[in-house]
């Protein structure tokens, strides 16, 4: 063998990983994913939310207009790419929210009425991957577009405190604040800048770099040796006007009515520039130093920016791994689900060919159904599939062996209560099966 064919065959022996912080979906977390979408699904039908799907690919400027030059997602995290055909400045999908006001701007969606709206799937940031927090994460966001009062505020707080409840998650709180609005945080701003010039010794390199371009940002500094300096710095709370504060005072006399407790935090900004008076997070202790696993707020402001007719919007989102970190945590995972009803067992040959005739039978009644296919090609003992049975999960088991089908009958065998084995005719199987899998514990 020659020096380069044994070095092809090298190249082709090499092990390929996936890319850091873009993780595989398992079988065995499957169950855990599905149980989550399923109750995403059923609150939004109760608050009569419509779903909304964005591609992953938008364009650059859809990012930079909708979340702002000067954030950490636009200016770090972002992965932007030039499309070869055309030149197009493209990138993926770093959060939802201006993907789905570019999408409600295009298709004139609110031209009849306002819109509750809810999207999920991939999001892409270019971070050091950690603790439920990766490179691709999957996101589940609502939004609602064309409401104006606080009622829509708290109706979109009350949707993710019965999540919590409904997922049973422990250790979540939830944190509010008011940026109020434009020529307020104007206002705050220079009292800002002023303020941080007089402590520009004390800033951190991110801290400098934004002293002039977002200074609002610097309070979200998650930088322990500033946040002595921090909590000395003006409130914007102290800069808002009538209009403001009555708008928050009524979001947090409709949360105390509906018996839903809130720590107001000064400090809450969030890290996206579109947003405007309500912004909230619920935080846990549970999961490190990133306690963050959802938050939103109004964003009155983003519909004109991104070129669509000026209306008001708020809404709120969550990474779904720390969601499923938390509950993990909080021991409510679902146990894991069985891969079937009924698993069939044969020896090969005959047996096999009416083997897999019962097993569409089954399927075709709904019955959700295994046929053993031994890996090598060639039969396996009884003995060794029942162990592949039982793993399997599945309640009941069809065995077919060559006695069985000269008799033309199958044994059904219950793998789960009873374990009694019986004879079945071939002909009243399906009827059997169904009867036994109603009559079976859940």
């Amino acid at each position: 063998m020659t020096d380069q064919s044994n070095q092809t065959k090298a190249q082709k022996a090499q092990k390929i990983n996936g890319v850091r912080g873009m993780n595989d979906l398992l079988p065995a977390d499957a169950a855990q994913w599905a149980h989550l979408e399923q109750v995403l699904r059923d609150l939004t039908r109760a608050y009569g939310y419509e779903f909304l799907r964005t591609p992953i690919v938008e364009a650059t400027a859809v990012f930079q207009r909708g979340i702002g030059e000067v954030t950490d997602i636009v200016e770090k995290e972002m992965y932007s790419f030039e499309d070869r055909l055309n030149g197009e400045q493209l990138t993926l999908r770093p959060e939802g929210t201006a993907a789905l006001v570019r999408s409600v701007i295009e298709n004139n969606l609110l031209y009849e009425a306002p819109k509750r709206l809810w999207y999920t799937g991939p999001m892409f940031r270019h971070e050091r991957p950690q603790r439920g927090r990766y490179r691709q994460f999957h996101q589940f966001g609502i939004e609602a577009l064309g409401f104006a009062g606080p009622d829509i505020d708290v109706e979109i707080i009350l949707m993710g405190q019965r999540l919590w409840d409904e997922l049973g998650l422990i250790g979540v709180r939830l944190e509010i604040n008011s940026l109020g609005q434009a020529h307020e945080r104007a206002e705050h701003r220079t009292a800002l800048v002023t303020y941080f010039e007089k402590h520009q010794a004390q800033l951190d390199e991110d801290s400098q770099r934004r002293l002039l371009s977002n200074p609002l940002r610097i309070l979200d500094t998650k930088n322990p040796e500033m946040q002595r300096l921090i909590e000395g710095a003006p409130k914007l709370l102290d800069f808002l006007g009538d209009e403001s504060l009555q708008h928050f005072n009524a979001v947090q006399a409709l949360l105390k009515a509906n018996n839903i407790p809130c720590k107001i935090n000064p400090r809450l900004v969030r890290g996206l520039d579109y947003y405007n008076l309500t912004v909230f997070e619920w935080i846990t202790d549970e999961l490190g130093a990133q306690g963050t696993i959802a938050g939103g707020g109004r964003y009155d402001p983003l519909i004109e920016r991104m070129g669509g007719k000026a209306a008001p919007a708020c809404g709120w989102a969550m990474g779904m791994e720390r969601v499923l970190e938390l509950m993990k945590v909080s021991n409510s995972l679902p146990a894991p689900l069985a891969q079937c009803d009924v698993y069939v067992l044969h020896q090969g040959g005959e047996t096999l060919t009416t083997a897999m005739i019962i097993a569409e039978r089954l399927r075709s009644a709904g019955i959700d159904t295994i046929l053993f296919c031994p890996p090598d090609g060639d039969s396996a003992s009884f003995k060794s599939q029942m162990k592949k049975a039982d793993s399997s999960g599945a309640a009941f088991a069809v065995i077919i062996g060559p006695d069985e089908l000269a008799r033309n009958e199958a044994q059904l065998k219950d793998l789960r209560a009873s374990g009694e084995q019986k004879a079945v005719p071939l002909d009243g199987l399906l009827e059997a099966v169904m009867e036994a899998i109603v009559g079976a514990p859940e």
